[in-house]
Parts: structure tokens; C-alpha cells; sequence
């Protein structure tokens, strides 16, 4: 089934896009805007809580943290400042291998889509970063398909988007359990876990993963088989 692979939505932060913390270092600044400091018993369960949804649109974290419209609105605007500015600084880097990873897929003859929990502003920012803006056939953000993960939209727009016939020809790749669970909602018949970002083996499984892969530079090959 995996030569008839059409379709591959990967994910960007800890998968094909190294996050050296840096969405702990701005959930730290969003925290404090709304005046959670480190070294609290209340930061430290809200960054828990962030660890473990890692994946997951970062507009639905902050509304389950702060259980209010308005202070998750401004909770994810200081996440997003202080994002960007990291990124501006230099914190961004494609993981080894990532860009040839892509680039073997697509020539052969694979749509790839790269997805984030990120805003549409943000994905942007790391696109621009990395020089990566024409790397995918498509780039999908959560506000561009409906629900962000661990809901399917995401793989499902995407293949609405690309023109796939079916949902058997996607596979999916990411580092977190809600990157799995989008595949396996979605029907893909590959979802590929790797071991570069925020969850480790176990999580991936449970969360259904059909592979669990070193790094994402082992998918071409993968789907070769």
C-alpha cells in the first residue's frame, strides 16, 4: 500500500522543523502577559499541560489554560510576538535532512503539504526563515482547514486541496501523539511518528502510529518499499 502513497502531510515543529524549545520559550512569555511567572505551581501545571498537547493548535491549548475568550486571544498574541521574534533572531533551523526528504517525495511524484499548529502569520514566519515558501505543493494552517489536530481536518483539507482520490493514499508524519491520532482519524494508511520532536515511542503508538521513524529523513524510503 505504500507505493500507492499520493499524498504526505507533515508537520512542521519537531518533525521537519528543529524546535529547540522554542515553543516553551514563548509559552513562557504568553504566560507572563497574563501574569503566570516560572517557578509558580500554576506555570508549571500550564506548561505540563503544554507538553503534553504539543501538536494541537496553540489558540485551543491557551482556551483550555485559560478557560476565557479574551485572555486566550491575548495569551496567544504574546506566544505569537514572542515566537516571531525568536525566529527573526536566528532560533530556526530545518532538521537534517528535512529539505531533501521533501524533495525526494515530491519527485517521486508525491504531493507533499507541510501543516503546524501555528497561525497562518507564524507558518509563515518559519517558511520565510528557512527560505521554504515553494518547498511544499501546499502549506495548511488550522484557521485553512476547519479544527486543528488531534482532529483529521488538517489531512483531510489537505486532500481536498491536492485532489486526491483517496484517503488511502495519505500518509502522515509527525512528533506528537496529536499528529498521529489526525492520521489515524483521517484513514491514512501510513502515520509515521519520529523520534525529533516533543513525544517519545510509547505515545506515538498509543496514539496510533503504523511507524515510528529515527527522523523524518527516513520516510522516502519507507514509502519506496
Amino acid at each position: 500500500m505504500s507505493n500507492d502513497i499520493r499524498l504526505v502531510v507533515l508537520d512542521m515543529a519537531g518533525t521537519t522543523v528543529a524546535d529547540d524549545g522554542l515553543v516553551e520559550r514563548a509559552f513562557d512569555a504568553a504566560a507572563s502577559a497574563l501574569g503566570v511567572h516560572a517557578g509558580t505551581d500554576e506555570h508549571a501545571r500550564m506548561l505540563e499541560h503544554v507538553r503534553v498537547t504539543m501538536g494541537e493548535s496553540k489558540i485551543s491549548v491557551f482556551r483550555h489554560l485559560f478557560g476565557d475568550e479574551a485572555k486566550a486571544q491575548q495569551a496567544n498574541l504574546a506566544f505569537e510576538a514572542a515566537y516571531h521574534d525568536l525566529v527573526d533572531a536566528g532560533h530556526c533551523a530545518a532538521l537534517p535532512g528535512a529539505a531533501d526528504a521533501i524533495q525526494q517525495l515530491r519527485s517521486a511524484g508525491r504531493k507533499v503539504v507541510l501543516t503546524t499548529g501555528f497561525s497562518r502569520a507564524t507558518q509563515d514566519r518559519i517558511l520565510k526563515a528557512l527560505d521554504w515558501q515553494d518547498i511544499a505543493d501546499l502549506t495548511l494552517c488550522p484557521a485553512e482547514a476547519g479544527r486543528g489536530r488531534p482532529y483529521p481536518d488538517l489531512a483531510l483539507a489537505a486532500l481536498l486541496r491536492t485532489g486526491t482520490d483517496s484517503v488511502r493514499q495519505i500518509a502522515v508524519a509527525g512528533d506528537t501523539g496529536y499528529d498521529m491520532l489526525t492520521g489515524t482519524r483521517a484513514g491514512a494508511s501510513v502515520v509515521a511518528g519520529v523520534l525529533t520532536g516533543a513525544h517519545g515511542e510509547e505515545r506515538l503508538r498509543a496514539d496510533g502510529a503504523t511507524h515510528v521513524l529515527a527522523s523524518i529523513a527516513e520516510l522516502p524510503a519507507l514509502l519506496a518499499d
